[in-house]
């Protein structure tokens, strides 16, 4: 590790590389090994001594430690180290590109080099030898054409054991490339950016993808880096071998191209497929203009074929439960599961606390979810994926006192989302009780001061909160398949509402009924939602049976009551969110006895004028959605 970090230091210097790699290959005890190597006139081993071999060799150097047997044919040692003499170097991303060339030069290996790649180079003092002069073939088409040749493929993918690649090689004056150092365009930041069409296709890399691809499936013979992180590895490498790179160094950075690859042309596919969709394909003049209607059909939206790339954010502990292993996994922007880059769990800060656990991740993500709904100061707490209490308030503290007050019982243990600065009196608050989790897009100085006494609690900084609105995609694996729909991003109006009782809510009630079908919508179906003064009261959540959801929510409403010595129950003058519609009126009646006076449903039952009069009989007023928010 102390190796590692020293290496990444002398990225930015590449002078103590060259002064490492000096030591390295004094103190390296390597000896003059003989290795066979195919002949290409005769086809037959030919001995050949491989140190001191020129750069124009077709056969790769090959060091290697008191090792002699030598697998028939193979320029590999057994410990499979290649020096590296000739490298090719084209990057986007320039960060560190002067100090990782700067300590090859010190190796001795010669730099091939393209456009801005090779002027930052040169600029530095490091000498370059640029593409077009390796391979006699100008850059072309502004830029497009630069590496896309023979020379520079066939020196990538040429078996440098295959007598027949080596004669081929040998005639066609194709010399062996040892490195590729090659990051892509931009692709997915450009679209990030908001750019045109246009600069999006630009900016879809055709060599670098090539390049990687080729020196990955050589890479018995090559090394391929694709990512500026794996530039300390490398170095370090080569200053413990005396400028070589092992095969298993070049096995894991090959996979990782293939892993980097596939991820940026999902990005693409995915992205193009949706401007085709949309219309926004530029199909006249490099604009949208005059193109046909835009198809919305299913059709449209589900290609035949769905690319999904995703990057490892963490190994967790176990999955759901202790037998199952899992892991957590980051889509990044532009995928198929969102157009852009979200307040998240997968992008917020854990500024302190153990691990996250998978069922942590889970109930973190539905909490804070929930209360993004909210304009108003709001906190949401969540226990097993469903809300024990969601209140909004005047501040922090005041909504997370009165969320906690629906059920303290069931908050022992949750997860509490703040959708506003937490500060030190909210905080102070939060950790009179148990919590597995604080997420929230900030919280001051002194609240951290606060939740550092729980060492263990987890706090999770966002930097901002999610667009409830915002499109995308939500995804599940079922055997042998994956279930794809938009998420459920519907919401209500009260000019959206249909009064369908002959009373109609008051004003106190309208507001409640909005607040309590937002917090409907997160809670598990068959789901039933009690609310008052802009806080829930009590749920009742996945039950098969909607009227045995409004029995729960009815006992849990008794209950809370009862632990608070209340004289009546809490769901008295409540109101009622139902996440689908009563299919009879008995739901409606066991809300009627807890005494409810107001309820929102999406309605369409062919009972609903049954529903509707039971309403009526009991003075309760009911509004339809028309909207229905299962959530399994």
């Amino acid at each position: 590790r102390a190796r590692r970090v020293g290496a990444e230091a002398a990225c930015d210097a590449g002078a103590r590389w060259r002064c490492a790699a000096g030591k390295a290959g004094r103190a390296r005890k390597a000896r003059r090994v003989v290795v066979p190597v195919m002949s290409a006139a005769a086809e037959q081993p030919a001995e050949r001594p491989v140190a001191g071999v020129g750069a124009g060799a077709l056969e790769a150097d090959v060091v290697a430690d008191g090792v002699d047997a030598q697998k028939e044919g193979s320029v590999e040692a057994v410990d499979g180290l290649v020096r590296v003499r000739r490298a090719l170097v084209s990057v986007s991303n320039k960060a560190q590109l002067v100090g990782i060339c700067s300590a090859l030069a010190g190796f001795g290996v010669e730099i091939l080099s393209t456009g801005g790649s090779a002027k930052a180079l040169m600029e530095a003092g490091i000498e370059v030898v640029e593409v077009s002069d390796f391979t006699g073939f100008p850059e072309l088409l502004d830029g497009r054409l630069k590496t896309l040749n023979p020379k520079i493929h066939g020196g990538l993918l040429g078996v440098r054991d295959n007598a027949s690649h080596v004669e081929q090689m040998a005639a066609n004056g194709i010399e062996p490339i040892d490195l590729v150092i090659v990051n892509l365009y931009p692709f997915e930041s450009t679209v990030a950016s908001g750019a045109d069409f246009s600069t999006c296709v630009e900016n879809i890399d055709i060599g670098g993808p090539t390049m990687l691809r080729a020196a990955a499936k050589n890479h018995r013979f090559v090394a391929v880096v694709s990512d500026v992180a794996q530039y300390a590895e490398l170095m370090t490498e080569l200053s413990e071998t005396g400028g070589c790179t092992s095969r298993a160094l070049r096995a894991r950075f090959a996979a990782a191209v293939y892993s980097r690859t596939a991820a940026y042309d999902a990005a693409i596919a995915t992205w193009f497929c949706a401007q085709v969709a949309s219309g926004k394909d530029g199909r006249i003049d490099g604009s949208a203009e005059g193109v046909e209607e835009t198809d919305t059909s299913a059709t449209a939206m589900f290609s035949e074929t769905i690319n999904i790339s995703a990057t490892l954010k963490q190994t967790l502990r176990y999955g759901e439960n202790p037998h199952q292993s899992a892991a957590f996994y980051r889509t990044g922007p532009n995928t198929l599961l969102g157009d852009d880059e979200q307040p998240c769990v997968s992008t917020a800060e854990v500024v302190q606390g153990k691990e996250l656990s998978y069922n942590n991740i889970g109930d973190t993500e539905a909490a804070f979810e929930l209360v993004s709904e909210f304009a108003e100061p709001a906190v949401a707490i969540i226990k097993h994926a469903n809300p024990c209490g969601v209140a909004i308030g005047v501040n922090p503290r005041d909504a997370y006192l009165r969320s906690l007050a629906c059920d303290p019982v069931s908050a022992f243990g949750g997860i509490v989302a703040f959708n506003r600065t937490v500060d030190r009196e909210a905080a102070k608050d939060v950790i009179q009780v148990f919590t597995e989790v604080v997420i929230a897009p900030d919280v001051t100085a002194e609240a951290l001061e606060v939740f550092s006494t729980k060492k263990n609690l987890r706090v999770l900084l966002t930097g901002g909160m999610p667009d409830p609105r915002r499109h995308g995609m939500t995804l599940k694996s079922v055997s042998g398949g994956l279930l794809l729909q938009s998420r459920d991003a519907g919401m209500v109006t009260k000019e959206n509402l249909k009064v369908v009782t002959k009373r109609a809510p008051s004003e106190a009630e309208m507001n409640d009924l909005l607040f309590a079908w937002k917090v409907c919508k997160h809670v598990k179906s068959n789901a039933i939602v009690f609310a008052k003064n802009g806080a829930s009261i009590a749920a009742g959540a996945g039950q098969m049976s909607r009227v045995d959801s409004a029995r729960i929510a009815t006992w849990k409403a008794k209950e809370a009551a009862d632990a608070a010595q209340e004289e009546s129950s809490r769901s008295k003058g409540a109101v009622c969110a139902s996440d689908a519609f009563f299919p009879f009126a008995d739901g409606l009646e066991a809300i009627a006895e807890a005494g409810c006076t107001a309820v929102i449903q999406p309605g369409g039952s062919r009972r609903d004028d049954e529903v509707i009069q039971a309403c009526d009989q009991r003075d309760i007023a009911m509004v339809f959605t028309e909207m229905r928010h299962f959530r399994h």
